[in-house]
C-alpha cells in the first residue's frame, strides 16, 4: 500500500497512538495559521495532486444549482459528468492500489459487480460559521479521557490538523450537520434473491453543540438526542428508541430507553451500544455501524496509518434521487451499480484493533475518512479470526441547503454469507430536513411513555 505523507502534517505518525493518562494538547497557532490557506478551512490540503487527478479545493458548492427548492428532492449539479472508466471483475486488480481491501473482496466475489468512476469534484463545504470555530478550535480544543471525551471546544470541526487517530474519529463525530434533524432512514435487507421488506424508520435529532454560543462545558455532556420510530412493517410498528449519546463517554456511558408498544412500557437499554445488533437489521449492522461509526472508542486502540489517493463512493446524487425508487437500487448481493458514482479522493485510513481482554465481534476494523469532511466514506471490518468479515460503504453527497457532506446511503456487506443491508433509503419518502424545530424535552424518558404510540 502506498502513502503519501501530508506535508502541512507530517508529524502525524509520530503520534499515532495515544499512551494512557494523556490530554493531547491543541496545535500552535503557526500551524493553525495554515488553515484557510495552504489548508482549507476544515485541515484539508488545498492543493490537487501532481497528476492533476485530484483538483484543487475551492470552496466546495457554495449555493445549491439553480431551481433547487429546500423540501424538495436535490438537483445534481454534476448530472452532465460521464464515466472516465469503469471497474469489474475483469479489470480490478489494474486499479488495486486505490482499492481498500473490501473494494477488492467485491470484486472478487460478485461478477457482476462494478465501479464507474467519474471526475473527481471536490465538492464538500460547510458554513462559515463552522470554519470560523474549526480554527478556534485548533488552538484550544484538547482530548481528554484516553481520547474518550473533548474540552474547550465550541460548534466546529474540533481537529482540523488532527494529530492522531482519535482526533480524527472525532472530526467524523463532531462535523456539522445543522443543530436539529429530521428524516427517513429506511432500511433493506434483501435476501439472496433480492427479496426484502422495507423497514421504515423515522429519526429525529438534536445536537447542542452546534447551538450558537454553545461550548463543550455548557451542553451537560451530551453529544446528541436521537429518537428513532418504527414505522413498519405492522409487526415491528410503534417501536421507539431513544439515545443520549455522551460527549464524554468515560464520564458517563451512553443513555438509552426503548418503548414496547406492546407492553406500553419504557424500559432502559443498556445493550444500546457496540456490537449489539441496530434495529431489525437481521444482525447485519452493530449499533456502533450507525454513521459507519458512533460512539464510545474505548474497546480498541486506534492508529493513523496515513493518507492516501483512492477510489471512494461521492457526489452520489442519481442514489439520492427522488426519481430513483428503492426497487431501482435493491439488487441481489449489492447496490444496482448504475445509481453510484465513484471518485479518486484523498482519504485518512485509521485502524481500530480490539485491545486485549475486550469483548467486540470484530478483532480489528480499517476506516477511510473523506479528507475535506471527515466523513467515513468505507470501512473494512475483520472477524475474531482476523479475516475480512464485512465491507462498509456510504455513498455521499452535500446537503448544500445546509451546506454539509454527509451520507446519502450506508450499505453493510457480509461476504460470508452474501447479504448485505441498505439504509437511509429515503427516496420515496420526505427528505432530510434540516430546518426541524425540536428541544431537550422532546428526549426525555417521560416524554417517551406519554407519547404512547400506540
Amino acid at each position: 500500500m502506498k502513502l503519501f505523507k501530508a506535508s502541512a502534517l507530517a508529524a502525524i505518525a509520530s503520534a499515532a497512538v495515544m499512551t494512557a493518562g494523556l490530554v493531547q494538547a491543541s496545535v500552535s497557532a503557526d500551524k493553525a495559521a495554515a488553515l484557510g490557506g495552504k489548508l482549507t478551512p476544515t485541515g484539508a490540503e488545498t492543493a490537487g495532486n501532481k497528476a492533476g487527478t485530484i483538483p484543487a479545493w475551492t470552496g466546495g458548492i457554495t449555493q445549491p444549482p439553480a431551481g433547487y427548492r429546500i423540501g424538495q428532492s436535490h438537483i445534481d449539479p454534476y448530472a452532465s459528468d460521464k464515466p472516465l472508466y469503469s471497474i469489474t471483475p475483469a479489470n480490478y486488480m489494474q486499479h488495486a492500489d486505490q482499492l481498500s481491501v473490501g473494494q477488492k473482496a467485491m470484486f472478487a466475489k460478485y461478477k457482476d459487480y462494478r465501479m464507474d468512476v467519474y471526475p473527481t469534484r471536490r465538492s464538500s463545504s460547510f458554513p462559515k460559521r463552522t470554519y470560523d470555530f474549526t480554527r478556534k478550535n485548533a488552538t484550544s480544543c484538547q482530548l481528554v479521557a484516553d481520547g474518550e471525551g473533548i474540552k474547550n471546544c465550541a460548534e466546529g470541526f474540533p481537529f482540523p490538523v488532527p494529530q492522531n487517530a482519535y482526533e480524527l474519529i472525532w472530526n467524523h463525530k463532531l462535523k456539522y450537520k445543522g443543530a436539529a434533524f429530521a428524516r427517513f432512514s429506511n432500511q433493506a435487507a434483501p435476501t439472496a434473491s433480492g427479496a426484502y421488506t422495507m423497514i421504515r424508520l423515522r429519526e429525529e435529532g438534536l445536537g447542542l453543540y452546534y447551538k450558537p454560543g454553545n461550548t463543550t462545558e455548557s451542553i451537560n455532556n451530551i453529544l446528541l438526542y436521537f429518537k428513532q420510530e418504527v414505522l413498519g412493517p405492522a409487526r415491528l410498528a410503534g417501536q421507539v428508541l431513544l439515545v443520549h449519546e455522551t460527549l464524554n463517554s468515560a464520564a458517563q456511558p451512553r443513555q438509552a430507553w426503548v418503548y414496547n408498544p406492546g407492553q406500553r412500557r419504557v424500559r432502559r437499554a443498556p445493550n444500546v451500544a457496540y456490537d449489539n445488533p441496530g434495529t431489525a437489521t437481521d444482525g447485519l449492522r452493530t449499533n456502533d455501524m450507525t454513521d459507519m461509526f458512533n460512539g464510545a472508542m474505548d474497546r480498541f486502540t486506534w492508529t493513523t496509518v496515513g493518507k492516501k489517493e483512492m477510489l471512494v463512493p461521492y457526489n452520489d446524487y442519481k442514489a439520492d434521487s427522488s426519481n430513483t425508487k428503492v426497487s431501482d437500487l435493491i439488487r441481489p448481493n449489492h447496490l444496482n451499480p448504475d445509481y453510484l458514482r465513484y471518485e479518486l479522493h484523498r482519504v485518512w485510513i485509521v485502524e481500530a484493533k480490539l485491545k486485549p481482554g475486550q469483548r467486540h465481534i470484530n478483532s480489528r476494523r480499517t476506516f477511510y475518512l473523506d479528507e475535506d469532511s471527515y466523513q467515513i466514506l468505507e470501512i473494512d471490518h475483520y472477524d475474531g479470526q482476523g479475516n475480512l468479515w464485512r465491507f462498509s460503504e456510504a455513498p455521499s453527497i452535500n446537503y448544500y441547503e445546509v451546506p454539509t457532506f454527509w451520507a446519502t446511503l450506508e450499505t453493510h456487506h457480509d461476504l460470508k454469507s452474501g447479504r448485505y443491508i441498505a439504509g437511509l433509503l429515503d427516496n420515496e419518502e420526505k427528505p432530510y430536513d434540516f430546518s426541524f424545530q425540536t428541544s431537550p424535552a422532546n428526549f426525555s424518558p417521560q416524554n417517551l411513555r406519554s407519547s404512547g404510540i400506540r
